[in-house]
């Protein structure tokens, strides 16, 4: 969990958020590098608020009730503290102070910000899901709604602002499934599962399959159907792209492959995710960053070039 020994400054409070991305989601922080650095903090923000909160629900999960008890008052914490921000007053908080400055410099929804944080409280509780659209209920807040928060900093061309939210949405579905297909084995020590039930019997799975070791061909043919859905999101997510102004658009195509890799990295594997955890080799990453840097670069120049005024 993230801690803080006094008040922060606000450019503190960013750098912190930037580390927090730099440490924890290498993937995207190497994408986050493709936009103009005057969009990076706030998009910084953004993931250090969501990596705070999913902190404090993840500590300690799995060891009983009493520990539950602890998370479910520390989330209460953060959600008070953010409400007394978003109402204007100063609060001591190692990420919220720049999460705020960022919601009301964009006028991100607040009921984004809201369906996040309960999926992070159905996370003390909830373990299991039965179906798909179970799962995918529970995304709407986990990973639906960062890709929404993100819209508005990421900024839409005209016109485009409502219709790409739905992009955004499928962007977060990808990138949240693609994570619970990697993490498998981690999150069964956290006694979660985020493979659909309905579909574990589908396969011949059961719950002991789960636990790191030898995966069986049931979970591996498990793992591969979950990543064609994940591939799906991913397809639904690229009309999105051509939506969002020039100088975003490297780094989340940047972000897209980059993720992407993870399930082609499990895919070459065999679809299986218990014998390791799926890495995108840092050559690979950084042949992907390459590749999108001249078009963020000329972008970016192109969007401080001032419109040319008549005379």
């Amino acid at each position: 969990m993230t801690t803080t020994t006094g008040p922060l400054t606000l450019t503190a409070g960013y750098e912190h958020c930037r580390r927090l991305n730099a440490r924890h989601g290498r993937s995207f922080y190497l994408a986050t590098l493709l936009l103009p650095a005057w969009k990076r903090r706030h998009v910084h923000a953004l993931y250090g608020f969501a990596r705070h909160v999913d902190d404090i629900v993840d500590v300690d999960a799995g060891r009983g009730s009493s520990s539950a008890a602890g998370r479910a008052a520390a989330l209460d914490g953060v959600a008070a503290r953010l409400e007394a921000g978003l109402a204007g007053d100063p609060v001591e908080d190692p990420v919220l102070p720049a999460f705020v400055h960022t919601v009301r410099s964009f006028g991100v929804e607040h009921d984004d910000i809201r369906a996040f944080l309960a999926s992070m409280r159905a996370d003390l509780t909830v373990t299991r899901y039965d179906t798909y659209q179970d799962l995918l209920t529970y995304m709407e807040g986990s990973a639906a709604a960062i890709g929404l928060m993100m819209l508005p900093v990421l900024e839409t061309v005209p016109g485009a602002g409502q219709i790409a939210r739905e992009p955004a949405r499928e962007l977060g579905r990808a990138f949240q499934l693609t994570n619970f297909l990697r993490d498998v084995a981690e999150d069964k020590a956290r006694s979660r599962i985020y493979l659909p039930l309905e579909d574990m019997a589908k396969f011949g799975v059961r719950e002991a399959d789960l636990a790191r070791g030898g995966s069986t061909r049931g979970l591996r043919d498990l793992v591969a159907f979950e990543a064609g859905r994940a591939r799906r999101h991913y397809r639904r997510a690229q009309e999105g792209i051509e939506m969002l102004v020039p100088s975003s658009r490297p780094c989340i195509r940047a972000a897209s492959t980059l993720y992407g890799g993870i399930l082609d990295r499990i895919a070459a594997a065999d679809h299986d995710v218990l014998a390791g955890r799926a890495r995108v080799p840092r050559r690979h990453r950084a042949a992907i960053f390459t590749r999108h840097l001249v078009a963020a670069s000329a972008a970016a120049r192109a969007e401080r070039r001032p419109p040319a005024t008549e005379s």
